[in-house]
């Protein structure tokens, strides 16, 4: 017997899967016992957008998923038993009671309305402005100062507390090391728009790991590096949860996903096309020609804003376009023109006829065919899988990113600006069909927001065209290579709205080299 104990205890190991309740009954009874996501996520030992792909019809697997079904039995007993007890107690109430007992004297107490985290609710002593209208408030929602009442945030510009005049001239900004406590409509009232951005918010989380990791290997820059790259994707997770408390929308981290927006097999890719340039002009102005190779800072970050579907894609047919809306569309593009001197704005596409293109090709084809530009005729729209949107959705966490980023170049911090370099890259990169991030599967936005930095690029080699310069070459995300004094249209720099030289060199001889010989 003693032979086949290993295997006995193997298979007593084994055992069926524990028995879930529908999404709906999951999320219905958090709410019921006042448990906000933070709270379940940190004892079940998951991040809370984990938790709400968990709400939202995703299943755990393994012992998470033991742990998970476990706790939902308890709170549907305990709930249960609460909801016999106050049957109870209503029985109880409606007896006639003498006056003066003690059950008599019953005083009311407020509640945090149901789907309201309990717990993330602080009421201030002192109103301080709204960061999402810059109005007194006296709420703070999971670290935000804002009105719990939408309606109480349509003001006018003219109800908006402003600086008072006497103020010192001094910066306008906070310092980082302070945290802001000032009452509203006093001095250094933060402005509006941007109230949100707390020194001692969501940016502190970047600069708490770099110097822990640093603390950790004693000083060792390279070896803080390594283990900051490593673990970048979880801290971009972590810092996306934090910059999205106190939001209006939900963020549906593991939605259904049409069959064009999966991988066709195990090594290859979806149905999508991104609109990647890859263009060189193919020839130049006689003589030799100065060209300098541009590179374009934080791309990807950049594109962080732009259009993201929240919800479930959804299916629909027909020519219109709702700005609304974002997605991807099946279309079939116009005919370019333009290819001497611009690129194609969908890409060097070889296969003629309809594809489907994301959210910012499509949009960006449309401002190329309107009165403005001219460039094309309007892309026809066959189908699309689309959902109620918006561009601020990433907007906290792409500021946040981008305020350490300033924050390093200012300190000359390379070890601060490879790490969020490493955040937000690979933030995109892995939001796919990854094993490197488990906890969040938006292939769409993936295909959004890289097709969004190409979109960038395409505008700025049109820029420079506008501008008189001579467009040579459009790579990639970053790369614009152009002729002529580029200083005067665009600004030198490593900030996300600068760029900077990446190398120049002699092009178009008179022996007739073309674009891109002589690199």
């Amino acid at each position: 017997m003693s032979d086949f104990g290993a295997i006995d205890s193997l298979l007593d190991a084994v055992g069926p899967e524990a028995e879930l309740p529908p999404c709906q009954v999951r999320r219905e009874l958090r709410e019921r016992a006042r448990l906000s996501k933070a709270q379940v996520a940190r004892a079940l030992g998951v991040s809370p957008t984990t938790l709400s792909g968990w709400e939202s019809g995703r299943d755990p697997a393994g012992e998470v998923r033991t742990k998970y079904a476990y706790l939902l039995d308890g709170l549907n007993a305990k709930l249960a038993t609460e909801t016999d007890t106050e049957t109870t107690a209503e029985l109880a109430e409606e007896q006639p009671v003498a006056p003066g007992t003690a059950a008599a004297a019953v005083t009311s107490t407020s509640s945090p309305e149901l789907g309201q985290d309990e717990d993330e609710v602080e009421l201030l002593a002192v109103a301080q402005p709204c960061v999402l209208c810059g109005r007194p408030a006296t709420q703070r929602v999971a670290g935000f100062v804002q009105h719990l009442d939408p309606s109480d945030c349509q003001a006018t510009s003219a109800e908006t507390p402003k600086p008072s005049l006497a103020a010192p001239s001094a910066p306008a900004q906070v310092p980082r090391t302070a945290r802001p406590s000032r009452p509203a409509g006093g001095k250094g009232t933060a402005p509006r728009g941007r109230a949100f951005q707390e020194p001692s918010g969501p940016a502190d989380l970047i600069h708490e790991a770099v110097h822990a990791a640093l603390a950790e290997h004693q000083g060792d820059v390279e070896a803080a590096s390594a283990a900051l790259l490593k673990r970048a994707i979880p801290d971009a997770m972590r810092l996306l949860d934090e910059t999205r408390k106190g939001a209006r929308y939900d963020v549906i981290a593991h939605p259904w996903i049409p069959d064009i927006l999966k991988k066709q097999t195990s090594r290859g890719a979806d149905q999508i096309w991104e609109a990647r340039p890859k263009w060189t002009r193919a020839a130049l102005p006689p003589g030799p020609q100065e060209v300098t190779a541009l590179d374009i800072n934080g791309a990807y970050l950049s594109a962080l804003k732009t259009h993201l579907p929240l919800g479930q894609l959804e299916h629909s047919t027909g020519f219109a376009h709702d700005r609304r809306r974002a997605g991807v569309h099946l279309i079939t593009p116009p005919v370019w023109e333009h290819d001497a001197v611009l690129p194609n704005p969908i890409g060097e596409r070889d296969e003629p006829g309809p594809l489907w293109v994301t959210e910012p090709t499509l949009r960006l084809l449309l401002r190329l065919s309107g009165p403005k530009h001219r460039l094309c005729e309007p892309p026809e729209i066959h189908e699309s899988y689309t959902s109620g949107a918006t561009e601020n959705l990433l907007e906290k966490f792409r500021i946040a990113l981008k305020d350490a980023r300033e924050t390093a170049l200012a300190d000359g911090d390379e070890l601060t600006l490879e790490y969020v370099k490493a955040m937000y890259s690979k933030f995109v990169s892995t939001m796919g069909e990854s094993n490197y991030n488990r906890e969040l599967y938006r292939p769409d936005w993936m295909h959004l927001i890289r097709s969004q930095a190409f979109a960038n690029l395409w505008l700025k080699a049109l820029k420079a065209y506008d501008e008189g310069l001579a467009v040579v070459r459009a790579m990639g995300t970053d790369e614009l290579h152009v002729i002529g004094d580029w200083r005067r249209v665009f600004a030198e720099g490593r900030g996300v709205t600068e760029v900077k030289v990446k190398d120049t060199y002699t092009a178009g001889t008179d022996a007739g080299q073309h674009a891109g010989e002589g690199e």
